[in-house]
């Protein structure tokens, strides 16, 4: 070949990966490892990350002027419930105006299958991508009957469980999650946990859990998920760390304490965490021993595991006026006390889902104040957390502003967390934490998933009164490769993918 033609050729090769290359300058690196910032530049080339360091723009090449802000690997939440919304709005914002650009579904033990979530992301592309976990709930309720599950399962079920979980395993589920507070799965034993945890190990796989108690029996709860890491070896993680219970707030100290014991026998034992006092769920799991007509018990609940006052129901099909108002501005309203409300409130909305079996959505839901400031942030700075939005698009703010809020409040504001610690939290160690391969860091190979922000100015907006407000300062987010959001909109590019475990 002649040496002109060979250089003619060469060149036109270096165009075409040029045209096919971003470059990301002037920013600061926080490359989620924990590494301390450096200024630089980042290469892209299609949906991987191809170099970081000082670097020049090439022929053709798109560059981006990052303008001094910071580079980060883009957010993984750890515990998300927002793909349902993906469904109906595929780009995503309530994730992407987080700097999120991986979710992790199939949360407090109800998923869908691997391969009809594969089916529905390839069929309606959406912006962001996702990584699934195998519900227990879920399981439970295919076996044994969706209204049958308010008992034991025998040794007959826990085996069709088994093979089920086995499906799901071997199509690329992260491993299995139980939701053991919720009535789908709180009558079940511990045996039975275990036994499908030690399906899941093995397999590879990890175990995630929103334990069974977050308030009165919290010490046993904790025991159980330590006792399927020690039995498993293989890696658990508690959903949400919390101390929902008045009367044991300021004991995180001591249960870190016992988290860290076991790690030291040998228990990979993690947990994600949300920055907010108040968390958001059903009326239901108010009452610890589920005797939802007990006035005792619904007593216990105004005195020890809500504040009727700054608790607020954010869904209420069967009387849409009381959604936004506190209990103790409903309790007003009905002439009763908070307690009777309580009791009230839960038999009007099991009489709407008897009357509208067909009903789709959420009938009732809560935001309710549980937690103690101290408590949360000592969660968020232990080492081995990392953080979550348990988020949906609707009623409680964190589903629109958790990961700005720590950024916010946690990092600048409180000085919690360094900045390039708290990155790591969201990025380098929830990938660790669940087993996500070529995602969280800022590095040749790594897949280009990244956000811009400006570490001056991030915050949240969102609150009850307004759940949908954007956060300020995310500027742009990649989700491999493709920029989905920039100045607080979409852009219509539909670029995230299903995460399968070991892909």
């Amino acid at each position: 070949m002649q040496p002109k033609l060979l250089s003619s050729l060469l060149f036109l090769l270096s165009f075409t990966i040029s045209i096919n290359a971003q470059l990301i300058t002037n920013v600061t690196i926080v490359d989620g490892t924990g590494a301390v910032r450096y200024k630089g530049a980042v290469r892209l080339e299609g949906n991987k990350i191809k170099e970081v360091g000082t670097l020049k723009p090439r022929i053709g090449e798109k560059v981006i002027d990052g303008k001094g802000k910071v580079l980060a690997p883009g957010f993984i939440d750890a515990h998300s419930h927002h793909f349902e919304s993906l469904r109906t709005q595929p780009t995503g914002v309530p994730v992407t105006n987080q700097g999120v650009t991986t979710i992790v579904i199939g949360q407090d033990g109800g998923s869908e299958p691997v391969d009809e979530l594969e089916a529905q992301i390839k069929a309606h592309p959406i912006a962001v991508n996702v990584a699934t976990y195998t519900g227990h709930s879920s399981l439970r309720e295919k076996v044994m009957g969706e209204k049958d599950v308010f008992r034991k399962a025998t040794n007959a079920e826990v085996e069709k469980m088994n093979a089920l979980l086995l499906e799901d395993l071997a199509k690329g589920s992260l491993g299995l999650s139980t939701g053991l507070e919720y009535e789908e799965a709180f009558f079940s034993a511990r045996e039975e946990v275990i036994e499908l945890a030690k399906t899941t190990a093995s397999q590879n796989g990890r175990y995630i859990s929103h334990i069974r108690s977050e308030d009165i029996t919290i010490e046993d709860a904790l025991d159980e998920i330590i006792e399927i890491g020690r039995i498993t070896k293989m890696p658990v993680q508690i959903s949400h760390l919390k101390i929902s219970m008045v009367s044991k707030w300021g004991r995180s100290n001591e249960f870190l304490a016992l988290l860290e014991k076991a790690r030291g026998e040998g228990v990979n034992i993690t947990a994600d965490v949300y920055p907010y006092n108040f968390w958001n769920s059903t009326l239901r799991v108010l009452f610890p021993r589920r005797d939802y007509t007990s006035i005792e018990s619904a007593e216990f609940a105004v005195r020890e595991t809500f504040n009727a006052d700054e608790s607020y129901l954010v869904q209420y099909a069967p009387i849409p006026e009381y959604k936004g108002k506190t209990i103790g501005q409903i309790a007003a309203l009905r002439k009763e006390r908070p307690a009777q409300t309580l009791i009230n409130l839960i038999q009007i909305a099991s009489d709407f889902k008897a009357q509208h079996p067909d009903f789709k959505g959420t009938v009732e839901a809560i935001a309710a104040k549980g937690m103690n400031d101290k408590d949360v942030a000592n969660f968020i700075a232990w080492p081995h957390s990392c953080l979550c939005s348990d988020g949906n698009t609707g009623g409680h703010p964190r589903g629109y502003g958790s990961f700005p809020r720590v950024l916010g409040k946690y990092v600048r504001e409180e000085k919690v967390l360094s900045l390039e610690h708290a990155i790591f939290k969201m990025t380098g160690l929830t990938a660790e934490n669940l087993g996500i391969k070529n995602r969280g860091i800022i590095a040749p190979g790594y897949f280009a998933d990244l956000v811009l922000f400006d570490p001056a100015i991030v915050k949240d907006n969102a609150t009850i009164q307004n759940s949908k407000a954007l956060s300020s300062g995310i500027e742009m987010v990649w989700v491999n490769g493709e920029l989905v959001y920039q100045q607080q909109k979409a852009t219509g590019k539909l670029s995230g993918t299903l995460i399968k475990r070991g892909s």
